[in-house]
């Protein structure tokens, strides 16, 4: 009893250490909770089951970004190219998440010494895109990885150690996804020998069927001849096909059906009015300027003014035009373009140039310009006098390798100084074997032409061109139309009734999917497309601006398809269920009508459409002129059939029912080889295995949630 007082004598103490670790598990659990729903608000998608983080996801599509451009020698992509690269990133990370883990499972690896036979190669399409490719050869070099980096680690100059760590970045992504290559290609091939069945007698039988050729004389009778009306379909006709039928309707990811009204802001008449009389005082000003590039810099032009000569591509096309008839020194304008622009063009010259130089450079820099200066001399004069150009660059911490630059490299840099300018003008002037010290701002340059190549006519103008756009009163009054007509169609019946008053049309799309970027074909619709994915079929939704601030839209949902079966109750499934039974009801119809045919000149006494087809084989489909339809199962009742016979029984096609006689059987001229057709079957079985891999992809539970963040 007392040790009972005693604990009641605690009890406001024990609420509160009971209610602190109450609190505790409480907290622990909503911290979970939280981290949870921290961990959803970044997830970009999941594959197998695994969240894919949205920071790693940007983190490949950046590495991804700047291989791509290295590669290919661009400087920036386009929104629709990051998009492709987005697309393309996340296919790559779903492929190697199913590969790794199937591999996995097998002991599958790629060992360091086949990488490097890869490497050795030199053949493998990866490599030949990187820049350490030998010219000679046509292969890639390991020996110029090599060199790279041992010219990386003893590099002192900052500015070229910032390219040859790209260049790192760039050979790094390389190499890691060539291991993941190779690893998909092992396993596929794994995959396909289970799947090959390679003798002398299969390749034989693939000999055969590419090469026996059967003429017939063939009776066709579509399905056409009869007219549908004529054919009665029950519902448990539909029900029975719909169930033989069911495996293709099942959907692996969610879709939706929407309708919608999307209207494009254009300019108008005042607008385009507006902007030909601000170009005409332009054309004045350019004229007479003194230094044209202020003029269009001034202007913000669409065409920035660089000051060196490059190549008519370089230019849009409605300027390109007019270029070669101008002489130099005019000014023609106002110009309009099929791009939606307007453009004034002054022609500073014309001059035949070459377009591809190949230098090699040594860059001096100091902090006291006179130092670098007398050190650029010195280089200079020893190379003059018969020095090595490039073991004096690599004195100076330098390769002195010799490099291509072309027009394209430059023509469209915005932003070029009077030192560009300069170095541009000197290397388009100097002969081949010419070395010059050329003076720049931050220091000189060393450069020697050691080629030239492609001499083409080259251009210095000055362009101003501007988009022919809708003012703000134009945009406004554009959106308070569309403002009305929404807030009037809060229902899909009122979206369509209205939309004849306001003069808009409103357009449908089944099976919207989240994998896709756009709705509506238009740009920026991230919010809508999120919210087709949160509403409730027969909701409208509110008016978005999208595309390039030039687009309005509203979407209504009309139907939601989840994952699994699509039923019966689908109209789309209903209609191809039902073609399909009226299919097979005149197929029997016909077969009924034509059992006891025994010769084509019969079978045309019942309707068949008779012609001679020649060149048939097992290993192709018979197009059918008479169905206009590609028939497989023709061909394979043709290849059944001896020379002289008859078909033993009608033929069921896609578009119609067959009967034939085989008039003639020959062989293609040409031998057998049974290594030629081993090689194919085991192409086959490696088509069979790629398409086999669908599944893998189909069973990977794969949650794509891109359109939440991009």
């Amino acid at each position: 009893m007392a040790a009972i007082g005693k604990i009641r004598s605690w009890g406001m103490v024990l609420i509160v250490v009971i209610g602190l670790g109450l609190f505790a598990f409480i907290a622990e659990d909503w911290s979970k909770i939280v981290d949870a729903l921290f961990s959803r608000r970044n997830e970009v998608g999941t594959v197998l089951g695994k969240a894919v983080d949205i920071n790693e996801f940007n983190e490949s599509v950046n590495e991804f970004t700047e291989y791509v451009k290295i590669a290919r020698g661009m400087e920036n992509l386009t929104d629709e190219q990051t998009t492709a690269l987005r697309d393309q990133v996340w296919q790559t990370m779903v492929q190697n998440s199913i590969i790794e883990k199937e591999a996995g499972e097998l002991g599958l690896t790629v060992t360091d010494e086949e990488l490097m036979n890869i490497m050795k190669e030199g053949t493998n399409p990866m490599l030949l895109q990187t820049p350490f490719v030998n010219q000679q050869t046509g292969r890639f070099d390991y020996t110029m990885v090599q060199k790279f980096l041992n010219d990386k680690s003893a590099l002192s100059n900052p500015q070229l150690a910032e390219q040859y760590e790209a260049i790192s970045k760039f050979w790094s992504f390389t190499e890691k996804n060539l291991r993941t290559q190779l690893l998909a290609q092992k396993y596929q091939s794994l995959f396909a020998r289970c799947m090959m069945i390679t003798n002398n007698i299969s390749a034989k039988a693939a000999f055969t069927a590419e090469n026996e050729e059967s003429t017939i004389d063939l009776a066709a009778i579509p399905y056409s001849s009869i007219n549908d009306n004529k054919v009665t379909v029950t519902d448990a006709d539909l029900n029975a096909k719909y169930e033989e039928l069911k495996p293709i309707f099942n959907q692996y990811q969610e879709t939706r059906d929407i309708k919608f009204v999307s209207i494009k802001v254009v300019a108008s008449d005042a607008d385009r009015n507006s902007l030909t009389a601000q170009m005409k005082k332009f054309a004045e000003e350019l004229q007479g300027a003194e230094n044209p590039g202020n003029v269009v810099s001034r202007s913000s032009s669409l065409v920035p003014f660089n000051g060196v000569p490059v190549g008519k591509d370089a230019f849009p096309a409605a300027v390109a035009s007019k270029l070669d008839s101008m002489s130099v020194g005019q000014t023609l304008g106002p110009v309009t373009g099929e791009d939606n622009t307007i453009n004034v063009i002054r022609l500073i010259a014309k001059e035949q140039l070459p377009d591809s130089i190949q230098i090699r450079t040594i860059q001096v820099a100091d902090a006291k310009a006179d130092v670098a200066s007398k050190r650029a001399d010195s280089i200079y004069n020893a190379i003059q006098g018969g020095g090595d150009f490039e073991a004096i660059a690599k004195k100076y911490g330098q390769t002195g390798e010799k490099t291509w630059i072309t027009t394209r490299q430059y023509q469209n840099a915005s932003g070029v100084d009077a030192d560009f300018r300069n170095y541009i003008k000197s290397i388009n002037n100097m002969a081949v074997n010419e070395t010059k010290n050329i003076q720049l701002a931050s220091g000189n340059m060393i450069v020697q032409i050691t080629d030239r190549r492609s001499v083409v006519t080259k251009y210095t103008a000055a362009v101003i061109s501007k988009s022919i756009s809708f003012s703000k009163d134009t945009y406004n009054a554009a959106y308070n139309k569309f403002s009305q007509y929404v807030s009037e169609s809060q229902s899909i019946e009122a979206l369509e009734k209205n939309a004849a008053k306001y003069g808009y049309k409103v357009e449908e799309r089944k099976d919207l999917s989240s994998a896709e970027h756009y709705v509506a074909n238009v740009s920026n619709t991230r919010d809508a497309m999120k919210w087709i994915y949160e509403a409730k079929e027969k909701e409208v939704s509110p008016l978005y601006e999208c595309g390039n601030n030039d687009n309005l839209l509203v979407v209504a949902l009309t139907g939601i398809h989840g994952k699994g079966y699509r039923t019966l109750d689908d109209a789309n499934v209903k209609e191809y269920v039902k073609n399909a039974v009226i299919r097979d009801k005149k197929a029997e119809q016909i077969i009924a009508n034509v059992k006891d045919v025994k010769s084509v000149e019969a079978a045309k006494s019942k309707g068949a459409q008779v012609s001679e087809v020649a060149q048939v084989t097992f290993a192709a489909p018979v197009f059918v002129q008479a169905t206009g339809a590609s028939e497989p199962a023709l061909s394979g009742a043709v290849a059944a059939t001896g020379k002289g016979k008859f078909s033993s029984k009608p033929v069921k096609g896609n578009a119609g029912v067959y009967l034939f006689v085989v008039k003639d059987k020959t062989n293609r001229p040409g031998k057998y080889d049974e290594a030629t057709y081993a090689s194919r079957i085991a192409q086959r079985a490696a088509q069979a295995a790629q398409q086999a891999l669908q599944e893998y992809l189909i069973k990977a539970d794969i949650k794509d949630n891109r359109y939440l963040f991009f």
